[in-house]
């Protein structure tokens, strides 16, 4: 199939697909005779792996290490199940900030009456005040 094929059938852009390329995410595919690029269907397959990683929220290095992993079927699933414990620990971390950030700004709105002079807004007096 051309890139353009691809790009549908993977659901992304042809634009992607070539970065991706640039990324070595996906292998330089071979050419036909008049120099397009001839994709096959384990190509679409990468495709879908890389955009659900991304969905996870792993960067393209650590794609590309599971693609690397996936490569070796063979091979015991442990290492695997560490990437993907070690990206959980990351969400997690990333929630708790989130959460955190969260509340200290419901605080903020919730002090602030929404009206008055802007000198008395508990909301730019908490972004102003310097902290210890």
């Amino acid at each position: 199939m051309n890139i353009g094929q691809l790009a549908r059938q993977a659901g992304v852009a042809i634009d992607t697909i070539r970065y991706y390329e640039r990324q070595r995410l996906l292998p330089e595919p071979p050419r036909s005779a008049s120099g397009y690029r001839r994709y096959e269907s384990g190509d679409v397959v990468r495709l879908h792996f890389i955009r659900r990683a991304k969905g996870l929220g792993f960067t393209l290095d650590e794609i590309r290490e599971l693609l690397a992993l996936s490569s070796s079927r063979d091979q015991d699933m442990a290492a695997m199940k560490t990437a993907a414990a070690a990206k959980l620990a990351v969400v997690e971390q990333r929630l708790q900030e989130l959460t955190r950030m969260r509340d200290a700004l419901r605080t903020l709105v919730d002090v602030c009456p929404g009206h008055g002079a802007l000198e008395q807004c508990p909301i730019l007096n908490a972004l102003t005040e310097e902290t210890a």
